[in-house]
């Protein structure tokens, strides 16, 4: 594969250094900072991990505070930013951390670790540690596929992106390509050419195509499940259980659920004060749930009973309570 013109990095670190977005985990190069607000950005909007981020930091600033946590404070911290399978790696990660007494330095010792994939740890090697590692995500390859107007895959822009990286300058370059593909080099409708610094040299621009590269993916219809979910009150406390350990929000608190409309399971635990219906969305799968209200003149002993806040439920079933104390919610329906 032809090599990048040699002017490549210099002008889109230039450009970064003018343009970039004014971000927390920007403004340091603390490994532990930087790992954290990559973790927290996959699959999560910016905007939606900057206040987290911010959170996460004021109650945990190390990887030895981390390590020290119990899962119930990094959870509540983690509650709502969704695929909660990352904080239970992200916890992991900081205790075998803590206990070899630092941070690998190397994309490849960084790569030995929980929950640290191959974008990832060259992500962290390159801004924290300046090392030539590049960090390859679906922005830096749809930047690369409009530039060459051709498909590139991760091993191929790795190799094309490791020539260009300079001792002094590797995080800047990492960042100014995520930047790019984030703000310019848009995912979806027309990218901002005007605004690129690789313009003159884009061959999808060059041919009028740009939303041309990459082809877009096929879409995979999402699986919508009925669930029934109840929430059982009694004397300020109510009802909670853990789910599975493998599955969706896996090892997560949860108010009672089952899988299908059964109204009768609620009535079963005592009056039903309230009833509607609700839905959540995950990446491939949607609920479809019908909610009761119950109030219980006991605890039945196969829940773990606790007041509202005491432990932390993820958006699904969060929403659902907030409902029933009468905040309302945007996509639930009588």
């Amino acid at each position: 594969m032809p090599p990048l013109p040699h002017d490549f990095a210099p002008r889109l670190i230039a450009w970064y250094q003018l343009h970039r977005r004014r971000l927390p985990w920007r403004e340091t190069r603390d490994p532990y900072r930087v790992w954290v607000s990559e973790i927290m950005l996959q699959q999560t909007r910016v905007e939606t991990v900057r206040s987290y981020y911010t959170r996460f930091m004021e109650v945990l600033p190390s990887v030895e505070t981390l390590a020290a946590a119990g899962e119930e404070t990094v959870m509540k911290l983690w509650a709502g930013l969704g695929y909660y399978r990352r904080a239970r790696l992200l916890h992991e990660c900081a205790r075998v951390v803590a206990a070899a007494g630092r941070f690998p330095s190397t994309a490849a010792e960084l790569r030995r670790l929980p929950g640290i994939g191959r974008y990832t740890a060259g992500a962290i090697a390159s801004i924290a540690f300046d090392e030539a590692a590049p960090a390859v995500d679906g922005n830096v390859l749809r930047v690369l596929t409009r530039f060459r107007a051709a498909p590139v895959t991760t091993g191929a822009a790795e190799r094309l992106l490791s020539r260009h990286y300079r001792r002094g300058e590797c995080g800047d370059f990492t960042q100014s390509l995520m930047e790019l593909g984030a703000t310019v080099c848009l995912p979806h409708g027309e990218p901002e050419c005007v605004r690129c610094p690789l313009a003159g040299d884009c061959r999808a621009r060059a041919l009028g195509t740009p939303t041309a590269f990459p082809p877009p993916a096929v879409k995979v219809a999402r699986k919508v499940k009925l669930r029934t979910v109840l929430l059982l009150r009694h004397n300020g406390r109510i009802a909670l259980r853990r789910r599975p350990e493998t599955g969706v929000l896996a090892g997560m608190w949860e108010l009672p659920s089952i899988a299908g409309e059964n109204p009768e399971w609620g009535r079963a635990f005592g009056t039903v004060a309230a009833e509607f219906r609700s839905r959540h969305i995950f990446t491939h799968l949607e609920w479809r749930m019908l909610f009761l209200v119950v109030d219980c003149e006991t605890e039945s002993p196969e829940f773990v009973w606790s007041f509202p806040g005491e432990h932390p439920l993820p958006e699904a079933f969060a929403k659902l309570l907030r409902r029933a104390d009468g905040d309302g919610e945007g996509n639930t329906s009588r």
